[in-house]
């Protein structure tokens, strides 16, 4: 075998082994889960994850993912805790320590401590029958038969495993909860998504340039018009109203049709009734106009008055596309 088919070989393994831990995680959930999704939706207080090693990063990761979908969280390394971090717990806060064996030392000095506090607390682990999994007062199994480890032993299906079932509770209490996509861009507002969900034309336009040409305009006019402002278009005015717009396309069909240019104006040239966008709409509603009208310039408008143009390669500098 080559090593390109060994190498495939293996990934394909590694993903079958763990699509069939995950498809069997489904058939683990009970009422423990939904308690512990009710428990938290009800909570006043937030939710702190905690872990050891490589369940410590996926708490991290789940810890993310309630934050960023409305669910106050807050990670709390094992091991740290038990040397001071402890006082993160607040009195109405829900505890979740996730650990594949549910019987390291850590795990084992902790659970009494945060019992102590009569937080409640809830146990992810893939040993039903562990400390955590008896002191816990809801069980989320993450049971897996094997690691994707040809070993068994490296942390890889297990932590999938946990991953899968902390986006379960994070979309569980998203839906739960009515999180909509304005709340999403709440949370998400320097990201690519955020903007698709918050930035507005007007947001974009405001700082281009605003191009410009009476209807009786000259054609060197125009020229200098677009070239000058750099948007590959220039509005065309008249009677103080949108009257039509001139592409760097309009120019190029211009010079195809005439031999001789003098004496033609703006009017004569533009396309009339261009497509026009207010400056309240979502930019990236922007975008799937320009796609289906295969467009790159729209023009923006607040009522009835011109305010500009927003340009395809504004949307792609913010990310939109």
């Amino acid at each position: 075998m080559s090593d390109t088919k060994a190498i495939l070989a293996i990934a394909k393994k590694t993903i079958e082994t763990e699509a069939e831990a995950i498809l069997h995680l489904s058939s683990l959930l009970n009422d423990d889960f939904a308690n512990t999704v009710e428990c938290i939706r009800q909570s006043k207080g937030r939710v702190i994850i905690s872990g050891i090693g490589k369940s410590a990063i996926i708490a991290s990761k789940i810890v993310a993912t309630l934050n960023s979908t409305g669910t106050p969280s807050i990670f709390m390394h094992a091991a740290d805790a038990i040397h001071g971090d402890l006082g993160t717990v607040q009195k109405d806060d829900v505890v979740i320590c996730i650990s594949k064996s549910g019987n390291t030392a850590e795990i084992k000095m902790l659970v009494p401590l945060i019992k102590r506090g009569k937080n409640k607390l809830i146990g992810m682990t893939g040993s039903p029958d562990s400390f955590l999994a008896s002191q816990a007062d809801y069980l989320l199994n993450t049971h897996v038969k094997k690691e994707a480890c040809p070993n068994n032993l490296a942390p890889t299906t297990s932590t999938t495993a946990q991953l899968v079932i902390g986006d379960a509770l994070a979309i569980c209490l998203l839906e739960l909860k009515g999180f909509s996509s304005k709340d999403f861009a709440k949370y998400h507002p320097g990201g690519s998504l955020g903007k698709k969900l918050y930035l507005r034309v007007g947001d974009i336009a405001n700082y281009n340039e605003i191009p410009q040409v009476h209807s009786s305009s000259d054609v060197k006019t125009v020229i200098l018009e677009i070239s000058e402002k750099m948007l590959g278009a220039t509005a065309v005015i008249e009677d103080n109203k949108i009257a039509g717009i001139i592409t760097d396309g309009d120019i190029r069909r211009m010079l195809n049709k005439y031999d001789n240019i003098n004496g033609l104006t703006a009017k004569d040239i533009m396309s009339p009734s261009p497509k026009t966008i207010a400056e309240d709409v979502l930019a990236v509603k922007a975008l799937q106009l320009m796609q289906s009208k295969n467009i790159s310039q729209l023009l923006v408008v607040k009522g009835d008055n011109y305010k500009g143009i927003v340009h395809l390669h504004n949307l792609i500098k913010e990310g939109i596309l």
